[in-house]
């Protein structure tokens, strides 16, 4: 490729750098909205899926993560205490992969290519990156230390 067309496509990523964050972000918040309304609306169902599981107390994970994912899918929307959210869900899809992928799948392959794997992926992406410059996170960075960003991504 020709330096100048390079350095047109580093100029244009530059500009839109503050894009696939709220991307991110708004999928996966849309996609755990809908996931964890739908547990909070079944949870005797939701229970008894986490006891065929064997989950622990299943009695308190199932409305637990049902409200993890609801809340935490409203707040990725936002922008609002991403880092601890997506912790938070990085736990949650791991348990699921561990709980419910993991013992049917025929191999690592099968895991890696799971929608479990990518949401894993991106929740740790969030987790250590952030929100990004569209967020509540970056305008609260000002008066709570904690939300401010600290990448050059955000």
């Amino acid at each position: 490729m020709s330096t100048t067309l390079m350095k047109r496509i580093a100029t244009l990523s530059g500009r839109v750098r503050w894009l696939p964050p709220l991307l991110l972000r708004v999928v996966l918040g849309v996609t755990f909205v809908k996931a964890g309304w739908g547990k909070l609306h079944h949870l005797p169902q939701v229970e008894q899926y986490f006891r065929s599981l064997h989950i622990p107390a299943a009695g308190v994970q199932a409305p637990m993560i049902a409200a993890i994912e609801f809340v935490g899918g409203l707040m990725l929307l936002a922008g609002l205490a991403t880092r601890i959210v997506a912790a938070l869900l990085v736990g949650v899809m791991a348990v699921a992969i561990y709980t419910a992928i993991w013992p049917d799948a025929d191999g690592v392959a099968a895991v890696l290519g799971g929608v479990e794997a990518i949401y894993l992926a991106a929740f740790v992406h969030l987790a250590v990156n952030g929100a990004g410059a569209v967020s509540l996170d970056r305008a609260l960075g000002r008066f709570l230390p904690a939300l401010a960003p600290t990448t050059v991504a955000d």
